[in-house]
Parts: C-alpha cells; sequence; structure tokens
C-alpha cells in the first residue's frame, strides 16, 4: 500500500483538494481526500508544496513502432505498398523495449494510444497501452484495437500518387475510402445472411432429429460460410459503431469530407489533428465531433500546416468541442504538457488543457472508467509535479503505473 500525502490533488473531474491524500492499493486508487485514515504499514511519500494529478494521456502517438534511436530502416508504421490495409494491428509491431518509454514514464505520460502512420487511406489500428516497463506487449494493453486510423489529404494522395497508383487526388481519397467501406458493408450482409440461414437449418434439424419416422435422405443441408476475409472483417467493428475511426485530417476541406462520410456510413469518428479546425470550430462543436488536436511544436513542413496556429485548441474548445491534445511524436510525446502550455498561452482555459492531456483523451479513446483522473475505483497512475503541472519549471518527481513505482527523481 502506498499512500501519497500532503500534495494538491488535482484531481481533474472533482475539483482541487488542498494538503490532500491518495491511497493506492493493489493497482487501485482506494481512498482520497483530506481525511484519509493511513493504515500502519503504508509506505508514505510526502507531496507537501507538490502537486499530484492523474498520469498524463496522449491521444495519439507513434511511440514504439515509429522506433526512436535506430534509423528509419527499424520504422513500422507505414505499411506503403497498398492504400487500403485495416487489418494491420499495432500490438504487431510495438516494441517494448524502445527507449522512448523511459522517456515518457519520466514525464509523467502514463498512457499512450499508438500506431500506424498516415500514408494510407486506411493504416490499421491502433492500440491503446500503458507507458510501464514490460517485456511483453500484452503486459501493456488497456485497449486493442483502440482505433481505426484512416486519412485524407495530401498524405494517401502524394504517396500513391508518387507510385502513380490510386488515389492520387483528393477525390480518389474519398471515392476509394467510400468504395472499401461499401465493400464491407456487403461482406457483413453476407455474414448476416449465412447466420440467418444457419439458425434455420439448427431449427429445421432439431425438428428432424425429434421426428423419428423422417426418411434420413430428407436431413437439412447445412450452409456453407462465406469465405473470411480479414481486410474487411476488420472494419465490421468500425461499421457498427463499435471501433472508433480516427480520420488524419488537416485542412478544413478535408476535415468536411471525413464529416461527410462518416455520417454517411454511421461512423464513431473522431478527427486526429483538426489544424485548421478552428476555421469550422462551430461545426464541429455543434455536431459534437471530437477532436484530438495537434502537434503544436511541429514546423510547418508541409502545404496542409501553413495555417497551423497554437490558437487552434483554444478556439475549439471555447467553441464547445471536446479536445485532446496530441503530440503524433515518439519519444518527444514527453513534451506534452509543453504544448498544453502553448495552447493556454494562446487561448486555452487552463483547465481545458488540463483535461486535454487527461480526461478528454480518455474520454475519446473509451477508457475514463480506468484512466484520466484522480477517483476511487480508477487505475493508480498518478504523477506528482513538483510545481503546477504547465510551468516549464516543474518537473516530474514521481510516477506511479498500476500502483507501482515507475520512476522517481532522486
Amino acid at each position: 500500500m502506498i499512500a501519497i500525502t500532503n500534495g494538491t490533488l488535482m484531481t481533474i473531474t472533482q475539483g482541487t483538494i488542498e494538503k490532500g491524500t491518495v491511497l493506492i492499493e493493489n493497482g487501485r486508487i482506494v481512498a482520497l481526500g483530506k481525511d484519509v485514515n493511513i493504515p500502519g504499514g503504508a509506505e508514505v511519500y510526502d507531496a507537501t508544496g507538490k502537486v499530484v494529478m492523474p498520469g498524463l494521456i496522449d491521444a495519439h502517438c507513434h511511440t514504439g513502432i515509429f522506433a526512436d534511436g535506430v534509423g528509419s530502416n527499424e520504422y513500422d508504421g507505414n505499411e506503403m505498398t497498398e492504400p487500403v490495409t485495416p487489418h494491420l494491428r499495432a500490438i504487431d509491431a510495438i516494441h517494448p523495449e524502445d527507449m522512448a518509454f523511459k522517456d515518457l514514464r519520466e514525464a509523467g505520460v502514463t498512457t499512450i494510444n499508438t500506431g500506424p502512420g498516415s500514408s494510407n487511406l486506411i493504416g490499421g489500428q491502433f492500440a491503446c497501452i500503458k507507458t510501464k516497463k514490460a517485456k511483453t506487449i500484452e503486459e501493456m494493453i488497456i485497449m486493442a484495437p483502440s482505433g481505426m486510423k484512416m486519412a485524407l489529404g495530401e498524405n494517401p494522395k502524394r504517396v500513391y500518387g508518387e507510385q502513380h497508383k490510386f488515389p492520387s487526388t483528393r477525390m480518389a481519397n474519398a471515392a476509394q475510402l467510400r468504395s472499401v467501406l461499401v465493400e464491407a458493408q456487403n461482406y457483413r450482409d453476407k455474414w448476416i445472411r449465412y447466420e440467418e440461414k444457419h439458425t434455420y437449418f439448427r431449427n429445421q434439424l432439431c425438428k428432424w432429429e425429434i421426428n423419428q419416422e423422417q426418411d434420413k435422405d430428407e436431413r437439412p443441408e447445412e450452409p456453407d460460410p462465406p469465405e473470411r476475409e480479414i481486410r474487411l472483417e476488420s472494419l465490421i467493428p468500425v461499421l457498427e459503431g463499435k471501433l472508433r475511426a480516427m480520420i488524419h485530417c488537416h485542412r478544413a476541406d478535408d476535415i468536411m469530407t471525413a464529416v461527410r462520410i462518416a455520417e454517411e456510413f454511421g461512423l464513431m469518428f473522431s478527427i486526429e489533428h483538426a489544424t485548421e479546425g478552428f476555421k469550422i470550430a462551430e461545426i464541429l462543436a455543434q455536431k459534437g465531433i471530437p477532436c484530438v488536436v495537434g502537434p503544436i511544436l511541429f514546423s510547418k513542413m508541409k502545404y496542409e500546416l501553413r495555417e497551423m496556429t497554437p490558437k487552434n485548441p483554444g478556439i475549439l474548445s471555447n467553441a464547445g468541442v471536446k479536445v485532446a491534445i496530441q503530440t503524433d511524436e515518439m519519444s518527444a510525446v514527453k513534451y506534452l504538457t509543453t504544448n498544453a502550455a502553448l495552447a493556454v498561452q494562446h487561448g486555452m482555459k487552463e483547465d481545458c488543457a488540463l483535461k486535454a492531456i487527461t480526461i478528454n483523451p480518455s474520454e475519446i479513446i473509451g477508457i475514463s472508467d480506468r484512466v484520466g483522473s484522480l477517483e476511487v475505483g480508477k487505475d493508480a497512475d498518478l504523477v506528482v509535479f513538483s510545481g503546477y503541472p504547465l510551468d516549464y519549471r516543474s518537473v516530474t518527481e514521481l510516477v506511479i503505473i498500476d500502483g507501482h513505482k515507475a520512476y522517481q527523481n532522486v
């Protein structure tokens, strides 16, 4: 059992508690508040003058799959041989020994949503994982898959246009995405019809077995199942609204194309990056579309980023959009608080910026029952900062993941 005492508890969802205590047992938060009884034998950490908050969450990064420190030959983030690859899984590429995970832990980032890049129209399945030290990816997973990565705009049309393949225009991006979603619908319908036929067969078989006088030659014939197509099978949860479509878009017109397609097929979706989201903030707010915004620290290294501004998260948030701040990085995910601080510097409310790196990403990913705030019953993922978390002078003092010390500044 661990007790963190006398700290300023920034719960994110239930206000701030001065000189509070968090009690941790069996990987969970079992008590928090001002008057928590600390059992004898508990390991006590005195957080006087420090800030205690939930572990930080990056809702869109590429840690462990675009490996740090090993060169581009070891990158596993983009399968640039065909534009539609929904059957690719991040968990089959993430390297648990990637040196970036240590950097993230030491910065207080305890949960990330990581996966393939944006070269393909459909790049594959993301995975939401803890950043704790582990031998296998299975030990790190919170949710997998945690989203289906899609992309519109410059990246797929450039990658395949340079290969003289389809798609090479924005029109082709949209057309091919629609086409594969229709293919997946038709594939799902085949299986639905098969299940109906198989249910009928079982009912008839039961009747036949009961009726002993029935001629054995009249035994009902079992229907053959359709041939499995794993590429299309992977899209069924997306079509059924069980798996979020993470649609990479920078330009406002690409965002609106994503909205049209998602609404046409009834997808649960988020806009990833939303670089020009500020231009259509009211539309996004009215439609209740969450935006995973960023990166903020990138250079304007391609045409789509020419209007990138740190004002974007604040404009979207102030309009009523649920915003998560992302880094789109590997080891540089450690600068997540710096990204949030820049957003505050340019108009985002401080409480909204803190939510954008804790509870908002957890809600968008679908893991808020476990992480994103300090609440009894949630995973014991906490970070203790020397001071206010958005102050560049504050350093990480203690990080706990699943109730175990993952880092301590000594």
